[in-house]
């Protein structure tokens, strides 16, 4: 078997054999595969159609290029993956709640891409937190503390970093195929019982449409499905940000405000209903009604703000985090209004253009060399259906430096666009996909 036959039948539009698949997926994890090859690979792809099982072959190949995590644990193992929004800091939330309703959580995540926030960014806004928890102490810490939040060791899905980073520099990114197998062999190798997605669509997703959400929906969950792990995605709004705050410690700030009962809003409800969803398919609840409830509740009564604290301690943050967090986040030396210059209804929201304009405060990256702000950012970001009058605030910037404040209330107004009469609010979930195969 070479690299060059498997080209050869991808170019006459021929989908190679899972053996194939999974020999060029372990050339991708120990460079057996030149450059060269996995670029041609990737733009065939993304040029053609695996289909299902072709789909799912390369995700198990690529899941299987490295370590796969094995669990003996006391209760079933879940996670959820976002496909990334502006504001959206449902994760964070969700694992503790989670744990504390009889899962285990070990919730490997990534850093910021694009104008869409980065949970690990996030966290590290919390002095001390470590996201660097090796492999073999995963387990063990897992079982500690129910819940871990991380980013993937070198030894889980090798052959995916490798192709993404050669995607990113050969335009093919944007491949159903590609996508799928990327998400889902970091998750899968997790070896999670049940999954659930959160495809977001609007101004601040990466998808635009409710017909590419559904169509990568749809791929994510038929693909997971086939490949033994029971998953369930929800297409959500993403037509404004999902918290009213944009950066990494003002969305901490926005997550202890859900933990400790003192918010809700879309943030604690599409938390919730995504958490009633695995635990469903977790069989931890009789239904997603009664997860969504059972995740709520935990909520509500504090008991998940004390797993969270339990967590950020065991990972290096500091104790009593979750009774003053505001002592410990760092803050910007520059905060102002932003302030409308007209009256209105807020109508729309460029969710893009709100999180680029965080990333130009610092608190993203334009190069992944860059050094993340963990202070800057946006509050009080207003909602779709406001009613504004002339001089009242559209949002809080937090920035480093005068000229970035500036920089930040002209891309803000710009982004918000007020009407003469309100729009139609948009639903917070749109549809939910199961898998279609049979016996799923």
């Amino acid at each position: 078997m070479d690299a060059r036959s498997i080209l050869v039948k991808l170019r006459r539009g021929e989908v190679p054999g899972e053996e194939e698949l999974r020999w060029f997926a372990q050339g991708l994890a120990d460079h057996g595969v030149s450059d060269a090859q996995a670029g041609a690979f990737a733009m065939a792809v993304c040029k053609g159609d695996l289909g299902g099982v072709g789909r799912t072959a390369l995700t198990l190949a690529m899941r299987d290029s490295g370590a796969v995590m094995v669990w003996d644990l006391d209760g079933p193992v879940v996670d959820k993956h976002s496909t990334g929004g502006v504001g959206d800091c449902v994760s964070l939330i969700l694992a503790p709640a989670l744990a504390e309703c009889g899962a285990y959580v070990p919730m490997i995540s990534g850093r910021g891409l694009g104008h869409t926030g980065g949970t690990l960014d996030k966290l590290e806004a919390i002095p001390g937190f470590s996201t660097a928890v090796p492999q073999d102490l995963l387990p063990r810490l897992v079982a500690k503390t129910g819940c871990v939040m991380a980013g993937a060791s070198a030894r889980l899905a090798p052959a995916d970093k490798r192709l993404y980073a050669v995607r990113d520099v050969t335009g093919t990114v944007e491949s159903l195929d590609l996508i799928t197998a990327s998400i889902l062999s970091k998750k899968l190798a997790e070896a999670p019982d049940a999954l659930v997605l959160d495809v977001k669509v609007g101004s601040g997703a990466f998808m635009k449409t409710r017909g590419e959400a559904r169509a990568l929906a749809r791929a994510l969950v038929d693909t997971a499905n086939a490949a033994g792990c029971r998953t369930t995605a929800l297409i959500t709004d993403m037509s404004q940000p999902l918290a009213s705050a944009l950066g990494n410690a003002v969305e901490i700030d926005a997550v202890m405000r859900v933990l400790t009962g003192r918010e809700a809003g879309p943030l604690a409800e599409l938390t919730a209903e995504l958490g009633g969803q695995v635990l469903f398919d977790a069989g931890l609840a009789k239904d997603a009604a009664e997860g969504t409830a059972k995740v709520a509740a935990v909520i509500a009564d504090g008991r998940a703000a004390e797993r969270f604290g339990r967590m950020v301690a065991a990972q290096g943050g500091p104790l009593g985090f979750v009774e003053d967090w505001g002592r410990f986040l760092p803050e910007a030396t520059v905060m102002h209004e932003i302030l409308a210059r007209e009256a209105g209804y807020v109508t729309a929201i460029d969710g893009e253009a709100l999180g680029l304009a965080v990333v130009g405060l610092g608190g993203g990256r334009q190069v992944e060399s860059d050094v993340v702000d963990p202070a800057v950012g946006l509050s009080n970001v207003v909602r779709l259906g406001t009613k504004i009058e002339k001089g009242a605030p559209l949002a809080m910037v937090h920035a480093a430096r005068e000229d970035g404040a500036r920089r930040a209330a002209a891309a803000v107004r710009a982004a918000i666009t007020l009407g003469a009469e309100p729009a139609p609010l948009p639903d917070l979930i749109f549809e939910r996909l199961v898998c279609e195969r049979p016996g799923a």
